[in-house]
């Protein structure tokens, strides 16, 4: 498979979209009463699913079709156009923005959509077979989503993200046709890999945060310390399975990584704010042990997923490394839950199973 390289205007496309997670991410952070909501975190949720579906869209397009052309590029900054719209529209008083919010989404998938049916009328074969199921079938989500502007309250919800969801389901019902037209598995795990390391300097912007909210105590510098081995170790964990243990040259229709990659995507977020809740004592202490070990617990989950289905088979991990990993994660939890332990003793914790993980996978 010939190697695809990212292009400029693609890195340059990612960090607008990081904006849009970042201040998905701030709603996290939104604590009332040493609690934080089962609707807060809905709401993260629900806000950052259309942003990571825009941003995949486009990006398995560029990976089939996409060519540093004139008129791709065109098309990639009208896009940027609307991800400004959709990013400038992100608030906790979600409702408040929503048509905004809804006019930056639909533009977004609109011109996506429009890109396959400019790459229907040029290609051949298989090709042209993809981008006609995509280019017809997208219209019909963004169509049910475009219908919730007729309704109020959560009914409006359940429209957009019926329309949403459609959509995230056809590469699953197209799945025979894709695998007729599999996609540059380098370039799809160089495209969500750099998208991952962004969101790594969330973390990174966490531990500032907590630098900057105290006086530098030994305390807080202990902490931020032990943030930052936690970070480093995932940094290591991720790449270094990248670099040295997966197979590029697998030819599949990409699924594992762009659905695992939510998940993924999902717990950097919120293992980034967990460090600054965790620093400043926002959460009841149940909660804050419950949020930090599952959001550990779902990355641990999907990059397990999603290397082993990529790795080398010599590389794959077997049974009992990835039970010692789970007992390590279980284990820590349940001295956790059972015992009262410092906010500093918690990030060690977690950093110690991090250096763990990076250790036995790679």
């Amino acid at each position: 498979m010939t190697e695809k390289k990212v292009t400029w205007l693609e890195l340059f496309y990612d960090l607008l979209f990081v904006a849009a997670v970042s201040k998905a991410s701030h709603v996290l952070l939104h604590v009332e009463d040493e609690t934080l909501s089962i609707e807060t975190l809905g709401k993260f949720v629900l806000i950052f699913i259309p942003i990571w579906w825009a941003w995949v869209g486009q990006t398995l397009f560029v990976n089939r079709f996409g060519q540093d052309s004139v008129s791709h590029r065109i098309f990639l900054i009208i896009q940027l156009f609307f991800v400004l719209i959709m990013t400038a529209s992100l608030s906790v008083d979600f409702d408040d923005t929503y048509y905004s919010f809804l006019i930056g989404y639909i533009g977004l998938r609109a011109m996506t959509a429009v890109q396959y049916h400019y790459a229907h009328a040029k290609e051949q074969g298989h090709l042209r077979a993809t981008a006609r199921y995509f280019g017809t079938r997208f219209w019909i989500g963004l169509a049910i989503s475009a219908c919730s502007l007729f309704f109020d309250s959560w009914v409006r919800y359940a429209v957009l993200y019926a329309g949403i969801a459609l959509d995230i389901l056809l590469p699953l019902t197209g799945r025979k046709i894709l695998l007729k037209t599999p996609t540059n598995t380098h370039h799809l795990l160089e495209r969500f890999s750099l998208f991952a390391l962004i969101l790594l300097g969330e973390s990174v912007v966490s531990i500032l945060a907590v630098l900057q909210s105290s006086t530098w105590t030994p305390e807080s510098v202990t902490f931020a310390a032990l943030a930052f081995v936690l970070i480093i170790a995932m940094w290591w964990q991720y790449y270094d399975n990248l670099e040295k243990k997966v197979d590029k040259h697998v030819q599949t229709a990409g699924q594992t990584i762009i659905y695992g990659h939510l998940f993924i995507f999902l717990s950097l977020c919120t293992i980034a704010a967990t460090i600054q809740l965790l620093f400043l004592n926002k959460l009841h202490y149940e909660l804050m042990v419950n949020l930090f070990f599952g959001s550990v617990a779902l990355y641990f989950a999907s990059t397990t997923l999603v290397f082993h289905v990529y790795r080398h088979k010599q590389h794959r991990l077997g049974i009992f490394q990835l039970s010692l990993l789970a007992a390590l994660l279980a284990g820590l939890y349940i001295v956790d839950r059972v015992f009262h332990v410092s906010n500093v003793l918690l990030m060690g914790e977690m950093a110690l199973f991090f250096a763990v993980y990076a250790k036995v996978t790679t």
